[in-house]
């Protein structure tokens, strides 16, 4: 959020992670390990497709898919962070104390959360400015899965869909049900939470509502953090469709705790230089969604409206600098399907309409912008099965936006002013054929595009000369191995970038500007593995190796800031069946050049470091207690860094939390 950046400007541990991984790759040819005990066996998920739920053999090629169980035992209090601990997406810590952590899917630095799209029960919500999106709005214990798919995707979500895409899905009715929870947890750093869920179904209408009040001193001085969030919503469902309404509601205060230098890091990292620094978020969502089935189409459509208003203070030595941003963004997102055969074949033929209008107004001593972008999509998806034999499937698709822009900021010099339209088309092929008994190879490609934002465009070299579109050429290959109870993927993948939108502190005598910058790529392969290794213990595991360099221009050849090269993640959970639980997990993540580093010569780069983190857990009727464990070796690192050793914000040491839960 706008808050956030404000202050923008200014080997054994790999082996031992490595070894984890491997185990649970290594599982899927010990078959006599992984055997299931009655009961036990790990069901097929249904996950969706083409904006809709999946027809039998169309769920997408290739995507990760986090389950509620999984959600459940690892404990993990917010949406955000089942994305990054069992996902094995990499997470950058938030500027403002906040648990909604960057996300970068395939390496994309401190514009990671504009290179990605996040969408939740077919809605966008991914924001047209530069801030991460707001996850912990989401009640944890509402959500039924957690889709990813990496890679280009913006045939079907548009802009920004380069990195790829995150889909949340929430829990559907279910008719004469009743039920809730409640759960208080309390923590290190004055730590403490009370959430709480209710829904109630009956014959063709269903209710639900959730709150959860969240308080946190966090590890940094001047880092208090304070949220409350409050969901409801209805519905009526039946065999044909459903039709309903949700209504999403946060309200955050925080304390900004600065960025150090080097050797301020190394001396306290707890340490803050920005007492007094300060800000706020109110954020309202009303969605009304609507699914109908007639014959063999399946008709769809949300119309979703939400008012943000973000304050922020910050302390100079001339006085205190105050700002406030009110945002709008109304989406209509009407699309229809059709189920069919051709020749024999299985068919599904998507069509849609994306219809988004976006406003914010600025009232700073320093801005009174008034910014504006409207944007209209079309696009079409076809796919088709064929060779029921080996389960092939081949899907093409293409869309077209037009966007348009406007931008008045009588307080900039020179005033500040433009309006720009600019019409951006992708495309997409892929397709995927299984060789029996457990083999898959998938293949994609296609073209991404991402368009700056109005922060993005209030800030560059020739002002009141927006940027020009980034445009993305991706291809990926990969295959899968094993099935429901022990499985492994693997991808190759490249981005080739045209005008990639980022910003470059070498310029303007060092301040820096907004900029295309010259051609780059993401390249790199991943690998994710998951399999029951016994009755009782499930192991799974995320590799991700990327390479973002330049590829012409002063930099060519250079690394860009800000990416990893090397991620591994690892889990082990413990379910016996007498109510006990146990989650371990680990996070190794490579060193990285400084936010600044463009030309690659500062004189060390950002350490790499390692994360671990542990819950048990123990089922006594309704309740469950609970303990858990952040960053359990107490690691001082840091994730966010924008100049060569300073500018470092420090993420947090550990926290050890207890929690109990009682189900009704």
């Amino acid at each position: 959020m706008q808050i956030s950046v404000s202050r923008r400007l200014p080997a054994s541990q790999p082996l031992v992670l490595a070894a984890a991984v491997s185990l649970c790759f290594a599982a899927t040819a010990v078959p006599a390990l992984a055997q299931t005990a009655v009961g036990q066996s790990l069901a097929p998920i249904v996950i969706t497709g083409a904006r809709f739920d999946a027809a039998a053999g169309m769920a997408p090629i290739g995507a990760t898919v986090i389950t509620a169980d999984e959600i459940r035992r690892a404990g993990v209090t917010d949406v955000n962070a089942a994305i990054r601990k069992i996902g094995g997406v990499y997470g950058r810590n938030s500027l403002d104390g906040s648990p909604d952590f960057g996300l970068d899917l395939r390496g994309f630095g401190t514009n990671s959360s504009q290179n990605l799209v996040v969408v939740v029960d077919g809605v966008r919500v991914s924001e047209s400015e530069l801030s991460n999106v707001i996850l912990s709005t989401i009640p944890v214990d509402t959500v039924e899965r957690i889709e990813i798919s990496r890679g280009g995707a913006s045939v079907l979500y548009g802009e920004g869909a380069t990195g790829g895409v995150i889909n949340i899905v929430t829990k559907h009715p279910v008719a004469h049900s009743a039920g809730g929870s409640m759960t208080a947890e309390v923590g290190q750093f004055r730590e403490r939470e009370l959430r709480g869920t209710v829904h109630q179904g009956w014959d063709g209408f269903a209710a639900d509502g959730a709150v959860d009040a969240r308080h946190n001193d966090n590890y940094r001085d001047n880092n208090n953090y304070k949220q409350v969030d409050v969901s409801a919503g209805a519905q009526w469902f039946s065999k044909e469709g459903r039709m309903g309404f949700r209504y999403e509601g946060a309200r955050e205060d925080m304390r900004f705790a600065g960025s150090l230098s080097e050797a301020q890091f190394n001396a306290n990292p707890r340490q803050t230089l920005t007492p007094n620094d300060f800000g706020s978020l109110d954020s309202d969502r009303l969605t009304g969604f609507i699914t109908r089935r007639i014959g063999n189409l399946d008709l769809a459509a949300e119309l979703s409206h939400r008012e943000k208003t973000v304050k922020s203070t910050y302390v100079y030595s001339f006085g205190p600098s105050a700002a406030e941003y009110t945002s709008k963004q109304t989406q209509f997102s009407p699309r229809v399907r059709q189920l069919g055969q051709i020749a024999g074949m299985s068919n599904e033929l998507v069509a849609g309409l994306d219809l988004m209008r976006w406003n914010r107004v600025t009232d700073a001593s320093f801005s009174q912008a008034d910014a504006t972008q409207r944007s209209k999509a079309v696009y079409v998806r076809d796919e088709i099965k064929f060779d029921p034999a080996h389960d092939g499937r081949l899907a093409a698709g293409v869309r077209r936006e037009l966007f348009d822009k406007d931008f008045f900021d009588p307080l900039a010099f020179p005033v500040g002013q433009y309006h720009t339209v600019q019409g951006l088309s992708a495309w997409e092929l892929q397709g995927s054929y299984a060789v029996p008994p457990a083999l898959t190879a998938f293949a994609k490609a296609g073209q991404s595009y991402r368009v700056a934002n109005s922060d993005e465009n209030a800030y560059v070299p020739n002002a009141n000369h927006p940027l020009a579109p980034q445009m993305s050429h991706d291809l990926e290959l990969g295959a899968s191995y094993g099935d429901a109870a022990r499985k492994v993927t693997a991808r190759v993948f490249r981005s080739n970038l045209t005008n990639e939108i980022f910003f470059d502190p070498t310029l303007n005598g060092g301040y820096g500007f907004n900029t295309n910058l010259d051609p780059t790529r993401r390249e790199g392969f991943e690998l994710d593995g998951e399999a029951r290794v016994a009755p009782d213990w499930t192991v799974s595991g995320h590799y991700q190796h990327v390479k973002a360099t330049f590829r012409e221009g002063v930099n060519a050849g250079h690394e860009m800031v800000l990416v990893p090269k090397n991620i591994v993640t690892a889990r082990l959970a413990w379910t016996p069946a007498d109510g006990q639980s146990a989650d371990i997990g680990a996070q190794w993540v490579d060193q990285q050049r400084y936010g600044a580093d463009f030309s690659n010569d500062c004189s060390s780069q950002m350490p790499s470091f390692t994360t671990f983190d542990a819950r048990y857990a123990r089922k006594l009727g309704q309740w469950e207690l609970s303990v858990a464990g952040l960053n359990l070796a107490d690691k001082h690192y840091f994730s966010q860094a924008y100049g060569c050793r300073y500018g470092i914000y420090p993420s947090d040491g550990r926290q050890l939390k207890l929690a109990a839960r009682y189900d009704f």
